[in-house]
Parts: C-alpha cells; structure tokens; sequence
C-alpha cells in the first residue's frame, strides 16, 4: 500500500516511516498541507495518514479538499487532538479512521492492515504486466505461468512498480 504520510514532527515522522517500510509499505512524507494537496495531485496514495496540527493550514481543511478528489484516498487522522468531540468532527469531515497521540505502534500497525484489506477489496486484485502477473489478494507473483516467492518487502515493491507503470518512482516513493 502506498502512504502519504502529513506530519510535522520530523522524528515521529522518521520513526513512522521505519515501521511502515518493516511492514512492507511503500511510504512518502510531506510536512505541510500544501504539500499534502500537491503530493496527492501527483503520487496518487492510497491512504493518507493525516496529522490535524500543521504549519501552514488546519488538517481540517486538507481532509476536506482531499474529498473533492475524483477517487479520494482513504484518511486516517493521527493526532494529539483527543476529545470525542475531535474524533466525531475528524471521522465527519471524511476521515476513515482516527488516532490520537500517544499511540502504541502496534494498534497504528493493525489499523494500517484493515485499511489495506479495504483497499484491496475495492481495487483491482490482479496487475498483469508482460508476462508479470501480480495477484494482491493472495500475494502470489508469477512469471510466465511460474509461482515465484518473494519476500513482503519485494512483494510490496514490485505491487508500487506495477502500480504506476511508465513513471519513475523516487527512492522515497518506495519506502
């Protein structure tokens, strides 16, 4: 799964990034929300992991323009706002699901797989490419009719790659 990551703090954000990429998932980091719009405009994510308590704009107002999107990623917020009434706004203004900070890693992880497990029942399940044929659903890649194993890591790399085929993916929109 590719993930825009919108996050300030530049060592939470380090620290996410490691662990997605343990996951297997490909992961692109922005600071601000206009970088946010600008990456979603371009990298197409599939999910975005949204921090409210940016520089330049509220979270808010990202999460909104993110809908405006023909095919919106899915949005989960991860934030130090923590009142009900913050988690009830952010999941109405369209967020998929909500976090507060302090988090454990291991429920940000677990969330992170539900997600993945949504987005691969709406999309596409099978990418043939030449004769590469990737099934997400069960991970099984195959060349010229041939089962061949690949680790999650590789799995997930060679997923991105088909993903956007023609495109130069940057080292950092792949992990």
């Amino acid at each position: 799964m590719r993930i825009l990551l919108v996050e300030d703090d530049l060592s939470l954000a380090d620290g996410l990034r490691t662990a997605f990429r343990r996951e297997g998932f490909t992961t692109n980091h922005v600071t601000s929300g206009n970088q946010a719009l600008e990456a979603i405009r371009t990298d197409t994510p599939e999910l975005v992991i949204l921090d409210l308590g940016l520089p330049d704009m509220d979270g808010l107002d990202v999460l909104q323009q993110l809908h405006e999107h023909k095919n919106p990623p899915l949005v989960l917020v991860l934030t130090a706002r923590n009142t009900t009434e913050d988690k009830v706004t952010g999941l109405d203004h369209g967020a998929d699901d909500y976090l507060a900070k302090p988090f454990e890693m291991t429920e940000l992880l677990a969330r992170l797989r539900a997600l993945d497990r949504r987005t691969n029942t709406t999309q596409t399940t099978m990418i043939t490419i030449g004769s590469v044929a990737l099934d997400a659903t069960t991970h099984e890649v195959s060349v010229n009719d041939r089962v061949i194993e690949l680790t999650r890591r590789e799995f997930m790399l060679l997923k991105s790659l088909m993903e956007t085929p023609g495109r130069i993916l940057s080292r950092e929109q792949l992990e």
